[in-house]
C-alpha cells in the first residue's frame, strides 16, 4: 500500500449547521486527531503524485445525528478523508 506521508491538508473552515450543542474545540480537536490518522495509514490516494490540489471537497457522508463532539469530530474526519480519497466531488 503505497501511503503518501507528505500531504499537507488546510482546512480553513468547517461549517456544521445543526450541531448547536457540541462543544465546537473538542470536535475540533477529535476532527485532527481522526484525520491525521488515517492520512498517515492510507494515505490520500488521489494526491500521491502531488498534482491534485481541493478548494473544496463536497457531496461527503452524511455524519450521524449525536451530541457526542468526539463521535462527530471521527466521523467529520472519516468523511473529508473520504472525499480527498476520491469519494465525493471535490472542486
Amino acid at each position: 500500500m503505497g501511503v503518501n506521508r507528505d500531504v499537507r491538508i488546510n482546512v480553513g473552515e468547517l461549517v456544521l449547521d445543526g450541531f448547536d450543542r457540541v462543544d465546537p474545540e473538542r470536535a475540533s480537536a477529535a476532527f485532527q486527531t481522526e484525520l491525521t490518522r488515517l492520512v498517515h495509514e492510507r494515505g490520500v490516494p488521489v494526491a500521491a503524485d502531488g498534482s491534485r490540489r481541493f478548494d473544496e471537497v463536497t457531496e461527503l457522508p452524511e455524519l450521524p445525528v449525536t451530541t457526542s463532539a468526539v463521535r462527530l469530530g471521527e466521523a467529520l474526519a472519516r468523511a473529508v478523508h473520504a472525499g480527498l480519497a476520491g469519494r465525493g466531488r471535490s472542486a
